[in-house]
């Protein structure tokens, strides 16, 4: 457990917090008083008291300036699957992945009282000395804290309710984001999969209402968002790296799914 403001004051070797940066663990993000913005992913989210960002591994974020009281929850992914199971846990950690539904949620006032409960009980554990109980006991808490902001959030009409193809969809995602320089066609990964293009082109609109080529398109214009911002190669190196031969199709490529042109997204994020 730390606040927002130890967070805002540590200094890390690799990066800046008020900067874009990939975080290395799951986190929950819990506003307890003011307003401020937390960018997920280059995308701007206002917040307020009793607001909560579910925050996944490898997602790219940073955190603004701000007078606001927040408390943040960092975990492994180990953390709760050695509770849980893998089955359960995968289950859970759903609420963490922004591709499938909002990074944010915003709490009734009575839920917010309950949460503020339950990370003051991990808070207590947090200070006891360890025995054969304490992890436990906060795995546990968690736990009831994931899954109360879980069963709020499916309160929400929009979100995902068709989950059927739910493997199969975080299996694809899981290949674009160790392949997605090395292909961006749905054949690529399709193949991967034993399955046609066309299935897998359902699957993912069942899930998330658009196309496998979309989908791929999406994380590979992030992970080229970060490269130009969080490195020094120059434009043409990036086109390369980002599996592009002729760098005039990259920055086409980049124009296409976000409207400026790689430099322009430079100069605008650093």
């Amino acid at each position: 457990m730390i606040t927002l403001d130890d967070v805002l004051k540590k200094k890390p070797n690799n990066h800046s917090q008020t900067e874009h940066h990939n975080l290395s663990f799951f986190a929950l993000f819990i506003i307890k008083k003011g307003n401020g913005i937390h960018t997920i992913n280059y995308k701007d989210y206002t917040y307020k008291k009793g607001t909560v960002f579910c925050l996944r591994k490898g997602v790219t974020h940073k955190f603004t300036q701000s007078d606001s009281e927040a408390e943040l929850l960092v975990f492994t992914e180990d953390f709760v699957i050695k509770h849980l199971g893998k089955k359960e846990g995968l289950k859970s950690l759903q609420l963490f992945n922004e591709l499938i539904e909002s990074p944010k949620i915003e709490l009734s006032i009575s839920l917010f009282l309950e949460v503020e409960i339950i990370l003051n009980q991990i808070r207590i554990e947090s200070k006891l000395e360890n025995d054969l109980y304490t992890s436990s006991i906060k795995r546990s808490l968690l736990h009831v804290l994931i899954t109360k902001l879980y069963r709020e959030k499916r309160k929400d009409k929009n979100i995902l309710r068709n989950t059927k193809y739910l493997n199969q969809f975080l299996k694809f995602q899981n290949l674009i984001e160790e392949q997605w320089s090395e292909s961006k066609t749905a054949l690529h990964y399709a193949k991967q999969m034993s399955i046609t293009a066309k299935t897998l082109n359902n699957i993912v609109k069942s899930t998330i209402k658009i196309s496998a080529k979309s989908l791929i398109d999406d994380i590979a214009t992030t992970q080229i968002k970060h490269l130009l911002v969080n490195t020094e190669l120059s434009v043409t190196e990036i086109a390369y790296q980002s599996g592009f031969d002729d760098p005039t199709n990259f920055f086409k490529y980049f124009k296409k799914n976000t409207t400026l042109s790689p430099n322009q997204f430079r100069k605008a994020h650093k």
